[in-house]
């Protein structure tokens, strides 16, 4: 076989591997983006870090040090994609490693920084300053240290992605508690609102792990409660829905505790568990019929 007819073949080889991707994932987009790494070490951390089963591919070459990313566009985006890399070590031209990831790479990984926008995992502080656009010749934004100086500044904490999540779960398991099936409606219809409003790319790495093995699932099953008002059916989908939302909120960090509490008589006798913010048990799966049996089998804090 000559080189030409090799070449050929492994032309063919490639696109199809890059077909078949596709074919798996999903909404996919393509998107070609600069990493940076030296080795092929570097190439299979990469693309650990950055893959997920079929909703996202990452190919990085070793020698150009570009990445080609396939991913579903609908459950993520490429900022999300490079701020995981980036968690293990790896900057692009968007993000910087954190310095103490960066710092565990072996010797042979550690290539030359250049990137400039560092990425981080903790709640970021927005400085808002007031509007001084009446003032004479003012057309430069202030610093931070010249608004703190000023009195201009006022600190706005990002308020936790999840939050909202949570808060309405919470707001379903009490109209489950009054069994309201009209009130479970419309608490799960918000619910589904906040689920679709929550930014992947602004949860820290556990979190955004976490959501996206849990997301079709929660929707899934708050779909479920939100088209209907039987009580019974909803009941049967705020189970599962606990269970997964259990495992976000074991990975987010929250002002109050939360109480897993567990009846042994829901689901046909084999019991179910719920989230509750209250330590006294209220039985969303019974109601008034049977309001306080159960226990508290866990406190997350």
């Amino acid at each position: 076989m000559n080189k030409s007819i090799s070449k050929v073949l492994v032309a063919i080889t490639v696109l199809l591997s890059f077909t078949a991707c596709e074919a798996q994932i999903k909404n996919a987009k393509t998107e070609t983006v600069k990493i940076y790494g030296n080795c092929d070490m570097c190439e299979k951390a990469i693309e650990k870090a950055g893959n997920l089963k079929e909703m996202v591919k990452v190919d990085w070459n070793v020698d150009t040090k570009m990445a080609t990313i396939t991913y579903d566009a609908k459950k993520t985006n490429q900022d999300a994609i490079l701020k995981r890399i980036a968690l293990s070590g790896y900057d692009s031209d968007k993000f910087l490693a954190p310095d103490n990831e960066y710092s565990k790479l072996p010797g042979c990984c550690q290539y030359d920084r250049v990137a400039k926008v560092p990425v981080s995992t903790e709640p970021k502080t927005e400085v808002v300053t007031e509007d001084h656009s009446n003032h004479a010749n003012h057309t430069e934004t202030p610093t931070r240290g010249e608004a703190e100086s000023s009195g201009d500044k006022v600190e706005v904490q990002k308020e936790n992605q999840l939050k909202a999540v949570f808060d309405n779960y919470f707001a379903i398991k009490d109209a489950l508690v009054k069994t309201d099936g009209s009130a479970v409606s419309t608490k799960a219809t918000a619910l589904l609102s906040a689920i679709n409003a929550v930014k992947m790319e602004t949860l820290n790495t556990d979190e955004h792990t976490v959501w996206m093995k849990v997301l079709k699932n929660i929707k899934e099953d708050t779909e479920h409660i939100a088209n209907t008002k039987d009580t019974k059916h909803q009941r049967d989908h705020f189970d599962t829905l606990s269970k997964n939302i259990y495992d976000l909120i074991k990975t987010s960090k929250q002002e109050t505790p939360t109480y897993y509490q567990y009846c042994p008589m829901a689901n046909d006798g084999k019991g179910a568990n719920w989230l509750s913010k209250e330590k006294a048990v209220k039985n969303p799966y019974y109601g008034s019929m049977m309001l306080s049996c159960g226990k508290v089998t866990e406190t997350i804090k």
